[in-house]
């Protein structure tokens, strides 16, 4: 496993040794020794997976404190377009993100740390998302961030997203406080 620097104090895009033969392929999605070798404690409490077809835009979640959670972010088939906002207020890229591509081809991993939303765009059909969390989910602690923020500027490349009714409803990055 590496880490590769994103520009966002604790934020990692993951690679993983991948190991392909004619049969398919194998890797680590997870080790937590070979993570904290790295400088990543990553407690696993729950893991998430979603499906989606191509063209839906889902977030941009977090949860506050004290369920605040950490997330493991990687694409078991498909692809997505995969953002992060940091949204600690102390932090020097609060309210900037960070988007990377995850997919089955490149098994690219985010390790996305608490105070941080999160959101994603299926670029594929059939796209299976999968993530590991540091806490449970607490609906109390849910908060969102409309996903077309302006002054956010995420760069979705996409006009009519397929997103929930509660995304649609999501308050604005400038009537947001944050707890982080």
């Amino acid at each position: 496993m590496k880490l590769i620097e994103t520009g966002f104090e604790d934020l990692f895009v993951i690679e993983t040794n991948v190991f392909p033969d004619d049969r398919g392929y194998f890797f680590e999605a997870f080790n937590a020794s070979k993570l904290r070798d790295l400088g990543l404690e990553i407690n696993v409490v729950q893991t998430n997976i979603s499906k989606s077809c191509k063209g839906v835009v889902r977030g941009l979640h977090f949860q506050n404190p004290p369920h605040a959670q950490g997330k493991l972010i990687r694409v078991l088939n498909g692809a997505v377009l995969d953002v992060a906002v940091d949204l600690r207020k102390n932090s020097k890229t609060f309210g900037k993100y960070y988007a990377v591509e995850l997919s089955n081809e490149n098994k690219l991993a985010l390790w996305i740390p608490e105070g941080f939303a999160h959101g994603f765009k299926t670029l594929e059909d059939d796209t299976l998302f999968y993530y590991d969390c540091t806490d449970v989910y607490n609906r109390e602690s849910e908060g969102s961030i409309i996903w077309n923020d302006p002054d956010i500027g995420i760069d979705w490349n996409i006009e009519n997203p397929i997103i929930s009714e509660k995304d649609a409803k999501a308050p604005l990055f400038r009537d947001f406080e944050t707890q982080f």
